[in-house]
């Protein structure tokens, strides 16, 4: 019983709670994905350095409040640094529409014109946050770093497995739940968030019906700004801020929008879930926790390991292959792609 227990623990401290953890980060990049998919009618590949320029905002505020000696230990500092980076990421994304893509949504043109708009605007940001921030790990997290270490736990349970929770965990957990519960507060019971629903469902109709298209993408963006502020924050909490991470991050947050079906909100949150337990389980090595529940004599001498941590990528580019091939509307059956 002690031995599955252990496994139990094991399980929990390397894959459980990264992978609720890490989905939480993905299921706010997809939700933002799926809401300028949903509603403006393209796919925005600059959706990663969006993250990665909310990220950096946060960053340089948060070492600017340092500085001053404002702290809310043991929370860290980056939390009050949020809605600067919000206001930054609007502000950028709304010029960016007013100066990109509003010349294109009056022109009517394709969504692939968009899309290949959108992966100029990409590079474009990719090179500013690197040129102002730097290519390199930047820390910025201060306050408690963990809820209870691995050491207690194992003090307090007497099991040879510790389990340790870090605040970034909880943290990212719970702003996730918050954040995602009010989204869908706004986008079902306000006024506003009915007549995006609308636009979205039948952009001809909203319009007769007196729904201002302009005001409801400004609306899209600053939403997206949240998202996207916030998801960049948690992440580099959690893990560490590098602007290049965000570019990477872009294929396992579309993965999770397709995978959950694209233009569903709700299918983007699962769809985040799947993905990080999959990368997740797929690239840990299960040595440990086979060792706790076989005999002793069955004990493997190899890592029990799907795929090297190198491939993490390739589990959500894989899976999003199989969805595409066999069910290219998702599991909440979006728009097919």
């Amino acid at each position: 019983m002690v031995d599955f227990l252990n496994a139990l623990v094991a399980l929990a401290n390397y894959v459980l709670i990264p992978a609720i953890s890490y989905g939480s980060q993905l299921a706010l990049g997809a939700l933002g994905i799926t809401l300028i998919y949903g509603i403006l009618r393209f796919s925005n590949f600059a959706h990663g350095d969006t993250m990665a320029f909310g990220g950096m905002t946060v960053v340089l505020t948060t070492w600017w409040l340092q500085s001053m000696g404002v702290s809310i230990a043991p929370l860290p500092t980056a939390l009050l640094a949020i809605p600067v980076g919000i206001i930054a990421t609007a502000l950028l994304l709304l010029g960016t529409d007013r100066g990109i893509y509003k010349f294109y949504r009056k022109q009517k043109a394709a969504p692939i014109i968009l899309v290949m708009a959108s992966l100029g605007v990409m590079f474009i940001m990719n090179g500013l946050v690197r040129f102002i921030i730097g290519p390199n790990d930047q820390t910025f997290a201060d306050g408690a770093r963990f809820i209870f270490t691995a050491g207690d736990f194992k003090r307090v349970t007497g099991l040879a497995e510790g389990l340790a929770l870090r605040g970034s965990q909880v943290i990212t957990v719970v702003t996730t739940i918050i954040l995602v519960a009010a989204m869908f507060w706004f986008l079902n019971k306000t006024r506003t968030g009915k007549s995006m629903r609308a636009f979205s469902d039948n952009e001809d109709l909203a319009l007769l019906s007196g729904i201002n298209p302009e005001r409801v993408v400004t609306i899209v963006w600053i939403l997206v700004a949240v998202l996207t502020t916030v998801g960049g924050t948690l992440y580099g909490l959690d893990k560490s801020y590098k602007p290049l991470i965000f570019f990477q991050l872009l294929l396992p947050m579309f993965a999770s929008a397709i995978v959950g079906g694209f233009g569903n909100p709700l299918g983007a949150i699962a769809g985040g879930f799947v993905i990080a337990f999959s990368e997740v389980s797929v690239t840990y090595a299960f040595k440990k926790v086979v060792t706790y529940v076989v005999p002793e004599s069955w004990a493997p001498d190899h890592l029990v390991q799907l795929l090297s941590t190198d491939y993490k990528f390739a589990v959500s580019f894989g899976i999003l292959i199989l969805v595409l091939l066999f069910r290219p509307t998702g599991i909440f059956k979006g728009q097919s792609v």
